[in-house]
């Protein structure tokens, strides 16, 4: 089972500066990841939240809950969240970072990412593509 996780702000994809992050709905995006999954043969279960707190508990959980990886899109959280980067370095199971768009070409505080150095990768810039390559990822590598 995967948990796909997305922090502030995803909650206003497809009206949120459509140009940069694209016209796709939170609503679609996780229909999206939902049925990927079923292609993978896994199953999985999204969650949004606007609060850092609430992202911590979800990761702190993931395992005990049956999931064997993580795709998490940390929004700003990214930057500066060190309290984030720290609980997916406290767990065991495999994270990839996903940002629909590409964060090293935007402004220069985008390029810093404290969560990154603990994930297994990074994907940035291909959309909500990414988080396709990262399912992939996590099933051919762990065999969730």
């Amino acid at each position: 089972m995967i948990l796909v996780l997305n922090g502030p702000n995803l909650n206003l994809l497809g009206t949120r500066e459509p140009g940069v992050y694209g016209a796709t709905t939170l609503t679609d995006l996780e229909a999206m990841c939902e049925n990927w999954g079923a292609e993978l043969g896994t199953n999985v279960t999204c969650r949004q939240s606007n609060y850092e707190g609430q992202l911590l508990e979800w990761i702190h959980e993931a395992e005990s809950h049956g999931f064997t990886g993580i795709v998490i899109n940390p929004g700003a959280f990214t930057h500066y969240s060190y309290a984030l980067r720290d609980a997916i370095a406290g767990q065991k199971l495999p994270v990839v970072e996903v940002h629909i768009s590409n964060v090293d070409a935007r402004e220069e505080f985008r390029h810093k990412s404290v969560t990154a150095a603990v994930c297994k990768g990074k994907i940035s810039g291909l959309g909500v593509y990414g988080y396709r390559l990262a399912m992939d990822y996590l099933m051919e590598t762990q065999g969730s």
